[in-house]
């Protein structure tokens, strides 16, 4: 059975600090930390109360997703699941962007065409989320296999659940990037539930990382509730990678401490024993510990964090809120550089159905989920 790398033990101390980390390092991954959870809540409140449609929560993964990607450079290229917005976060994107696209609104950019919480952010090198559960991981590994072929020094990174290595593009992207030792680390994020079912449905193996053997890669398993030991684990696959000594499999240990979307009720399958055993291992307030034994925390900073985030968040929802739907025209778009004449015909004709109606025919279809 693999081994679970730690750095920080049960008393919260760190048996040894990755390094090259500093105090602003250790508190830039709190507040990233922080600011999903805030996230994550304001966004399950809209959903409940009918202002956006869906939204997927990431509570108790925090240091899971924070650590990895705190490792990754703005130049490396991400290929996330629909749970790691923590790096579109992290990565600075706007507050209003992200909300944007989970309205759908006129300036969303991808222009209400995906389901909230799927986010296409080509600025910051995070490709766009896909519904179906692992085809993330085999585009990664070609994407990964292209940078090779350029001599490209970044690498490619892919977040997947345990769920997603029962897919069939888990075998085949690991074993793309291990024959080809491209440059790409695979973020497996073993939450305990792949929707309603548990890992040990999922697989025989022991571990999910001892899955890497198979395809000629190193499997690390690390405890996933410890973001310095996630950080770590995942700056040593990202120098394997840079070296060209190939990709590294990566289980992240964590749990879902929230349903698995906006549409779940964990309570029909999970034990409520095994949720409080969890909340005990919350990883902000794991790391909150530390900081604190650190003296680089402190009851004032935290309000003030956490207050100043939550404006933010505030601010963007309003303007979020007040910004007007895509144009229908823009249905059109971004198929053709030329659009064919039978689509100019349609786009017209439905322009004049609104300048003749006021507006198009409303069905009364609401969100599916």
């Amino acid at each position: 059975m693999t081994e679970m790398l730690q750095v920080l033990d049960a008393a919260t101390k760190a048996q040894k600090l990755p390094l090259g980390l500093t105090a602003d390092d250790l508190r830039a991954m709190y507040r990233a930390m922080v600011a999903t959870r805030a996230f994550d809540q304001r966004c399950m409140n809209l959903q409940r109360q009918g202002r956006i449609g869906f939204c997927v929560p990431s509570i108790g993964q925090e240091a899971s997703q924070v650590g990895a990607s705190y490792a990754a450079p703005l130049e490396d290229w991400v290929y996330p699941s629909y749970r790691t917005h923590s790096i579109a976060i992290l990565r600075g994107v706007p507050w209003k962007t992200l909300f944007d696209q989970l309205y759908g609104n006129g300036t969303d950019v991808v222009k209400g065409r995906q389901m909230p919480n799927h986010f296409s952010l080509r600025a910051w090198n995070l490709v766009s989320v896909s519904s179906p559960i692992g085809t993330q991981i085999s585009q990664a590994a070609g994407t990964a296999r292209a940078i090779q072929v350029r001599g490209e020094k970044r690498v490619v990174w892919t977040w997947f659940g345990d769920g997603g290595t029962s897919e069939g593009e888990f075998h085949a992207g690991l074993n793309f990037a291990g024959v080809w030792k491209s440059p790409c680390v695979f973020m497996c994020e073993n939450n305990h539930w792949a929707i309603s079912v548990p890992c040990e449905r999922q697989t025989a193996s022991e571990t999910f990382a001892q899955k890497a053997v198979a395809y000629g890669m190193p499997g690390v398993r690390v405890d996933g509730n410890d973001v310095l030991a996630v950080y770590q684990a995942a700056k040593e696959a990202r120098e394997r990678a840079l070296r060209g000594d190939g990709p590294t499999l990566i289980e992240s240990v964590t749990f879902r401490l929230g349903p698995h979307s906006s549409s779940d009720d964990p309570k029909r399958y999970q034990a409520p024993e095994l949720l409080e055993t969890w909340k005990k291992r919350d990883p902000i307030a794991r790391f909150q510990a530390f900081l604190e034994k650190k003296k680089l925390w402190t009851p004032a900073w935290d309000k003030q964090l956490s207050d100043e985030i939550a404006a933010e968040i505030g601010k963007a929802v309003d303007a979020a809120e007040q910004t007007p739907p895509p144009a229908v025209e823009t249905l059109f778009d971004d198929v053709y550089a030329t659009l064919p004449p039978h689509l100019v015909e349609q786009r017209q004709a439905v322009l004049d159905q609104i300048r003749t109606s006021g507006a198009i025919q409303d069905t009364g279809g609401k969100f599916p989920l």
